[in-house]
């Protein structure tokens, strides 16, 4: 799945990274806790979230995920823009919760890994 179809199947925003829309997304992560994020072993990921903080952006960044999709409508500061700009990661926002939201990708063939 690629990171647009990902915006697409959750009507979300791109904030930035549009130019990395044709990305190949091959698992998924729905978490709030970055401890699980980092026991979440897989690379080329999206992580899906509503903590909207830089550190989100630097376990990301550390964990090879090159999406990351804040849910319930949250929006990342100009700090936290600047920095997935900088590390090449993808950010979104939809308004959907975090549980709809990943039973959305997961309907469409999105799979998650064995840990998170």
């Amino acid at each position: 799945m690629t990171v647009n179809e990902i915006k697409e199947i959750l009507d979300a925003e791109i904030i930035c990274g549009k130019d990395c829309a044709d990305k190949e997304v091959h698992t998924a992560c729905g978490a709030d806790m970055m401890s699980d994020v980092l026991a979440f072993v897989k690379n080329q990921s999206v992580l899906l979230t509503g903590l909207c903080n830089p550190q989100v952006i630097r376990t990301s960044e550390m964990m090879d995920i090159i999406c990351i999709v804040f849910v319930r409508g949250k929006k990342p500061d100009q700090g936290m823009i600047a920095l997935a700009e900088e590390r090449g990661i993808v950010l979104m926002t939809t308004s959907h919760r975090m549980f709809s939201a990943c039973g959305m990708l997961y309907e469409n063939g999105l799979r998650g890994g064995t840990k998170c």
